[in-house]
């Protein structure tokens, strides 16, 4: 398994997230359009947040089953928290957070965000 290494764009909040990026999910509902994040989901344990946990402001909204995770200082979004639908903690890990990461070469599969 590979580790990335991530943070916020200030660099208050920084991370490490352990898995192969085999894909991003590019959704339109309301929030993930404005800001344009390319999310990969990871069970919750493979997030270690490294600094900066006490940065992080969350936003939830419609159903608040996701906890869109920012920084309090530079507003910055690199992930969200919640279950999958077997109940499992996971992580929306935002690809765009992600250090020396090459996005052309994701496959990027859409979601209908709206829809829900």
């Amino acid at each position: 398994m590979t580790m990335h290494k991530g943070s916020c764009h200030c660099g208050k909040v920084t991370y490490e997230v352990e898995g192969e990026v085999d894909g991003g999910l590019a959704c339109n509902c309301s929030i993930c359009q404005r800001k344009g994040a390319l999310l990969w989901f990871v069970p919750r344990e493979a997030l270690r947040i490294t600094a900066g946990e006490d940065a992080l402001t969350t936003y939830t909204f419609n159903r608040h089953v996701i906890r869109h995770q920012f920084c309090a200082t530079c507003g910055m979004h690199p992930f969200g928290l919640g279950t999958d639908p077997k109940g499992n903690e996971m992580a929306a890990i935002n690809l765009r957070c992600i250090e020396d990461i090459d996005l052309a070469a994701v496959p990027v599969q859409t979601f209908d965000g709206r829809a829900l």
